[in-house]
């Protein structure tokens, strides 16, 4: 038998969800039987797979031993340096301003170094994260940026910040500006974008067309031309959708794609620009509610911006031309 006092992060987990990661060799049709056979007690007592937990319930499995690792779980995030570009910090969440080059996440080059790991450092050397105090919760991050392009990243510091701002993000009351170099000069100082995409998952490239099919996903995306020099130009963007390589694509589609996009742009005109990934940035943030937002209600209104874009400096004094 093994005992689980549940705690803060715990508290809102399906007892079904909550023992899938503390067991996950368990097969879930075991699972599902140990509820029904009682193996598996919420203090004391029957309870069903949607139950949700509460802080400070108790829970028992009496499943056999060979289900549970008494191994030490390997701290991995240690391995990454404890060094995060900290645009905004508060008891909750974590604003990090990711640097072009950096991954968010492990993919399956299994890079440790990854934003997310950098973040776990930090916390569990300022004592904000404690993993052998957590049964399933580790700070985790609330959006992807791709690797090539910088911008503000979210991260959540408890599991009830997580879950509010998935929602938030979800119901798409999070809004997000872009800064982005283009080659040419665009026909229009401003203008609303619609256009159709399909993504090849084996590519993991996008393909646009300007008529609606089957199968095609809408994409709108809205810009502003904040500078021109030469043959490029300085774009403010805003996503009305939010889709794969949507900047990207879209504007490459138009005939305009960003400086250093050797994926949705040409080699022969990025050649010669000293530019090693694309000239995309997520530089402002906004909270706007609709709905309740519990611990986070204090975030409404508030606005996060990247103080410093290096290429936006670089054009603005001349040297992208």
């Amino acid at each position: 038998m093994r005992e689980y006092l549940i705690g803060k992060n715990d508290e809102g987990n399906r007892v079904d969800r909550f023992v899938s990661q503390v067991l996950p060799r368990l097969p879930k049709s075991l699972l599902y039987k140990s509820i029904r056979l009682r193996r598996i007690k919420l203090n004391g007592k029957r309870c069903e797979i949607s139950t949700r937990l509460r802080e400070g319930d108790v829970l028992r499995l009496y499943i056999s031993d060979e289900f549970f690792s008494d191994a030490p779980e390997e701290k991995r995030f240690l391995l990454a340096p404890a060094v995060v570009d900290i645009l905004y910090e508060d008891d909750n969440i974590l604003l990090a301003d990711k640097k072009p080059g950096l991954l968010v996440h492990e993919d399956e080059s299994e890079q440790v170094d990854t934003l997310i790991h950098r973040i776990q450092h930090y916390l569990y050397d300022k004592g904000e994260y404690r993993p052998e105090e957590e049964h399933v919760f580790a700070p985790a991050l609330c959006n992807r940026i791709d690797r090539n392009t910088g911008g503000i990243v979210i991260a959540a510091k408890n599991a009830a910040s997580l879950r509010i701002l998935n929602q938030k993000i979800k119901d798409r009351e999070l809004h997000k500006k872009y800064l982005c170099i283009v080659h040419g000069q665009l026909p229009r100082p401003s203008d609303t974008l619609r256009a159709y995409m399909v993504k090849d998952e084996n590519k993991n490239q996008v393909e646009v067309f300007d008529s609606p099919a089957p199968g095609r996903r809408t994409m709108v995306t809205k810009y502003r031309v904040l500078d021109e020099k030469g043959r490029f130009s300085l774009l403010e963007v805003n996503l009305i959708t939010g889709r794969t390589h949507q900047i990207r694509a879209h504007m490459a589609h138009i005939g305009h794609p960003l400086l250093g996009d050797t994926k949705y742009g040409r080699n022969r005109d990025n050649r010669d620009t000293g530019f090693r990934y694309q000239a995309l940035y997520s530089y402002a943030l906004t909270f706007s509610f609709s709905t309740d937002a519990g611990i986070l209600s204090y975030l409404d209104g508030k606005t996060f911006t990247v103080p410093d874009v290096w290429f936006q400096r670089e054009f603005e004094e001349g040297k992208i031309h």
